[in-house]
């Protein structure tokens, strides 16, 4: 008799299923600024300078603490096989394998990138101090600034050390509120769809030719002293600034249909664009595997690996001439326990893994420190690389930005990760 196993994303635990219920009541307000909303778009008051990009990082968050274990597999400790009996994978089917580590197999459309040394990863990386709350450690991994009561993102404060300031120099393309690593003094916007991008109303449905709608607000706003006016403008002002993006070719097609797919193939049309867009976000769920993770065969791994191996090979591949200057870093709020459960899956944990692709990247090699692994039911892996030392070494690298401004307080650990692109 053939055993059936399924999983839903109703099998992540109830915080993480709460907070996905409740994401949109966090509201457009958490953006720094005033702010106003066009479409479906927050777009918060600075004014707008379109100055093609050098560099751009794209942020990708996989919610619901993804298993590093199982997508970088520390096949060389011994522990990693007896802790879990039934959802290891084995050594054999590891793709990119070096004497320690291997990439889960449905991570192969990535080996490109890796062989061409444009992809790495840094394991055993995470908060300073453990924090198994997924609401909690997403703050503060967005905040990166232990112990500061300001709600301040360092994505925020990057951008905010630039010596240009527009709108349009950090988009989240978020179906809900803006990330905390967003959020901060410096205005920036949050995206559902490309589509939204537009003064609601200022479509084909008004037949002036001068655009009726626009000149009423134009006239309505034009004047306006205060910070709403102030809003207003800027909102405008980057709508007629993004145009160049909505007239980019849309390949969503060739990304295999996932919303993490639809998602990157939206930020590559902003980078194609070239409207000044130097740091982009993508929130990307249900990670959270209680309960069906599984094997090689079945469970909630397989997908979600394959859909982010698929889908950031794809990304690269559709930005043309515009991938020489992008760097991607993936990261989720904690990883899992060393041991699996009795429900082929994984409880809450501590360490992760960090992968970082693209320009800069001196990739087909895995780094960080490896701290061994322990066979007991509450076993984490331990962090011995601060997750700021990886992303401050691309800030360094890529933006030329101080890192003492981005990441107040730390010292980073130098990886030797990033180079000249």
């Amino acid at each position: 008799m053939t055993q059936t196993h399924t999983s839903t994303p109703t099998d992540c635990c109830a915080e993480f299923a709460a907070m996905s219920r409740r994401s949109l009541l966090r509201g457009a307000l958490a953006l720094g600024g005033a702010s106003t909303v066009v479409g479906s778009a927050v777009v918060s008051a600075s004014a707008s300078a379109v100055v093609p990009a050098s560099s751009v990082l794209v942020v990708l968050s996989l919610r619901g603490a993804a298993d590093g274990l199982s997508l970088v597999v520390p096949h060389g400790d011994p522990v990693y096989y007896a802790a879990r009996p039934r959802i290891a994978v084995p050594k054999a089917s590891l793709v990119a394998q070096d004497a320690f580590f291997g990439l889960h197999p449905q991570l192969a459309p990535l080996l490109p990138m890796w062989d061409a040394g444009t992809l790495a990863a840094v394991h055993a990386t995470g908060l300073p101090a453990p924090n198994r709350s997924h609401f909690s450690a997403m703050e503060e991994l967005e905040d990166a600034d232990p112990g500061s009561s300001a709600r301040v993102g360092w994505l925020n404060r990057l951008v905010g050390t630039r010596d240009r300031h527009s709108p349009l120099q950090a988009v989240g393309v978020v179906s809900g509120p803006p990330p905390t690593e967003l959020v901060g003094p410096v205005p920036l916007m949050t995206v559902g769809s490309l589509d939204d991008m537009v003064v609601a109303g200022d479509d084909q449905y008004d037949t002036d030719p001068a655009g009726k709608r626009r000149r009423s607000l134009e006239t309505l706003w034009g004047t306006e002293p205060g910070p709403l006016g102030v809003a207003m403008r800027s909102a405008m002002s980057a709508t007629t600034d993004f145009t160049p993006v909505l007239s980019t070719a849309d390949h969503t097609a060739s990304y295999g249909g996932s919303d993490l797919g639809r998602a990157l193939s939206e930020v590559a049309r902003v980078i194609r664009g070239n409207v000044g867009v130097e740091v982009l976000t993508v929130d990307q769920g249900d990670w959270d595997m209680h309960t069906g993770l599984g094997t090689l065969e079945w469970g909630q791994m397989i997908t979600n690996a394959g859909n982010l191996a698929t889908t950031v090979a794809a990304f690269f591949a559709d930005l043309g001439d515009q991938a020489g200057k992008v760097t991607l870093v993936a990261l989720s709020e904690f990883g899992r326990r060393v041991a699996e459960n009795d429900n082929y899956g994984l409880d809450h944990g501590y360490g992760n893994v960090m992968l970082v692709a693209g320009a800069g990247v001196k990739g087909g090699k895995y780094y960080g420190t490896w701290p061994g692994l322990t066979n007991s039911l509450d076993a984490d892996l331990t962090v011995t690389t601060d997750y700021r030392s990886v992303l401050a070494e691309v800030v360094s690298t890529r933006f030329g930005s101080s890192t003492a401004s981005v990441f107040p307080g730390f010292t980073p650990q130098t990886l030797g990760l990033m180079g000249s692109a």
